[in-house]
């Protein structure tokens, strides 16, 4: 495999050899460590100095399922540390086949431009994509696909990445050419839009450069592990049918839904916008009530959810989405709300922060909470770069600033997700310490503290969440690093035999002869690694920590606060 670097100030492409120390790395355990090796922590996150990396993980392309995740690195604009941000689609697969282990884009252009990267067997160039200034990704992936062919893998940005917003997302087309996989946190669409990037083409055609070092061992170690994969109740029974969306009556029940910026745990209308309604009119319409975002993913929690006049509306509609503009804006319409997703994938913005924004514009006086129409005129400014819109399109805590709320919930300035960390206080203490800011994917406390995945940490106590976070954050590097779905999660913690197949894969593929202890003593370097840069770049433990109205505030139906001290959560990456 070979590493490619593209200087966007000389529009220069080289090609480089992997690193020895490089070779056991991929995905986030890759771009955590070029983003350390070689970018100035104290740098501007749009300068010329920052660098942003795109890498599969270690098994993309291969038989393993499920594992088609992309890790984008780079410092980020929005949290100003360390930033691993990855998707589904179909980029890491064809990067694989095409023998990329990374790209690295660094420098950027002296004047203001748009360029295409196409990436091919026969190599990569750069081509002037000033026709595609200010358009979404919806109408440039249709106008690149027309032009390159309709098997091309796009990432793009939408007009939010171009403004360079610290919310802005890099775009990755699922198998059917549509955008809806985002890197979405972190604001790493704006640095590929400081670099002059408006695309990249990635057409493998019929390459393949995927090598096994053993492909019966893989093979059988791949077939153990989907069977665990498809066994086990959550990964294998509950996504594939209802989508994360399921989690919204779960979390409702567990009095875990934040509600109106965080002041209510449960949601009255929480039915209205369950995976159950949602599965339901998605039938009614003819969508798809499940769906893979790459191919080789078994779990198909994605959907396809049509209109009322059965017409496509939008894709990969998830739950964390539908919390951020459903129950943390009180807006009970699911059209509505799909209607946002839609929006935020074509903008190019992460549904997340910028659910969690509008939101706070409903704190600021700016709309009345449960206002869906005034919601989506707001976001409407986003697409078109009006001054309210770029308030918005920067995220929950420029937007906190804008109105001069107080209450922006927010750890290093990225907005929390939707599990209130006073109910679930394992995922809140995964908020406070993750190196990525505000975060529920770098250590799923919610196994444990609500579906019983894993053993059971009650959610409302404080014994056992600061162990429990600090296994899965460095349980979550390895599976991010070998470019799994975080759902494969689930089997791994339930069926002791689901990650001794892991290890077989990599030592299957890679001749090696890695065991469990030392996979995971790689995710712990990984978050060391993180942890460095962030305190180079001034982060310290004071951001470690959640606003304070979590511990001011008790929330119901359990009216429980998030009662750790300081130096309970210091303890939790002190390794």
């Amino acid at each position: 495999m070979k590493i490619c670097r593209i200087d966007m100030s000389t529009k220069t492409i080289s090609f480089e050899e992997v690193k020895e120390e490089y070779v056991g790395l991929g995905g986030r355990g890759l771009t955590s460590r070029i983003i350390s090796d070689e970018v100035d922590a104290t740098s501007h996150p749009l300068g010329k100095n920052n660098k942003l990396v795109i890498a599969p993980g270690l098994f993309a392309g291969t038989l393993a399922p499920s594992s088609g995740r992309l890790s984008v690195g780079t410092k980020s604009p929005l949290t100003g540390g360390i930033k691993e941000s990855n998707a589904g689609g179909t980029a890491a697969q064809s990067l694989a086949k095409l023998g990329y282990k990374a790209v690295i884009i660094e420098n950027k252009p002296k004047n203001q431009e748009l360029n295409l990267i196409k990436i091919t067997p026969e190599g990569i160039t750069i081509e002037d994509a000033g026709y595609l200034k200010m358009k979404g990704n919806y109408e440039v992936g249709n106008i690149l696909r027309e032009k390159h062919g309709e098997k091309v893998t796009v990432m793009s940005l939408g007009q939010a990445g171009e403004m360079r917003l610290t919310a802005a997302s890099i775009a990755v087309t699922d198998p059917e050419g549509r955008p809806t996989r985002h890197c979405g946190r972190g604001g790493t669409g704006a640095v590929l839009g400081s670099k002059g990037i408006k695309a990249i083409v990635i057409d493998p055609g019929k390459e393949n450069k995927v090598e096994y070092h053993n492909i019966d061992n893989f093979r059988t170690a791949a077939r153990s592990f989907s069977k665990s994969v498809l066994a086990h109740p959550v990964s294998g029974q509950g996504l594939p049918a209802y989508g994360t969306a399921v989690l919204v009556n779960v979390l409702n029940e567990a009095g875990g839904l934040p509600t109106d910026n965080f002041r209510d745990g449960r949601f009255e209308f929480a039915e209205n916008i369950s995976g159950e309604t949602m599965f339901e009119t998605i039938e009614k319409r003819k969508g798809q009530t499940t769906h893979a975002c790459h191919p080789g993913c078994i779990m198909r929690c994605s959907q396809v959810y049509n209109d009322k006049k059965g017409d496509y509306l939008t894709g990969g509609f998830e739950y964390e989405t539908i919390w951020a503009f459903g129950a943390h804006c009180h807006i009970k319409d699911l059209d509505s709300i799909a209607q946002m997703d839609k929006m935020c994938d074509d903008f190019g913005v992460d549904t997340i922060d910028t659910g969690v924004a509008v939101g706070v514009a409903m704190e600021g006086g700016y709309l009345e909470f449960g206002d869906d129409k005034g919601a989506i005129k707001l976001l409407e400014e986003i697409g078109k770069g009006s001054p309210i819109g770029r308030i918005i399109g920067n995220g929950a805590a420029f937007t906190g600033q804008a109105f001069g709320t107080e209450r922006v919930p927010v750890v290093k300035r990225q907005a929390l997700p939707a599990y209130d960390p006073r109910s679930v206080k394992g995922q809140g203490v995964t908020y406070a310490t993750t190196p990525m800011g505000a975060d529920h994917t770098a250590g799923y406390a919610v196994t444990s503290n609500i579906l019983g995945v894993g053993g059971v940490v009650d959610p409302l106590k404080k014994d056992g969440q600061v162990e429990l976070s600090r296994n899965l954050q460095i349980a979550t590097a390895v599976l991010d690093s070998l470019g799994f779905c975080i759902f494969v999660a689930f089997p791994i913690l339930d069926d002791e035999t689901a990650f001794p197949e892991v290890a077989n894969m990599i030592n299957s593929k890679y001749n090696t002869n890695f065991d469990i202890n030392e996979i995971l003593a790689s995710g712990q370097e990984v978050l060391k690694l993180e942890k460095a840069f962030n305190q180079r770049a001034g982060i310290t433990k004071a951001q470690d920590r959640l606003p304070e109205f979590f511990k001011e505030e008790a929330v119901g139906p359990h009216n429980v606060t998030f009662d750790f001290t300081d130096e309970e959560l210091d303890e939790t990456l002190e390794f």
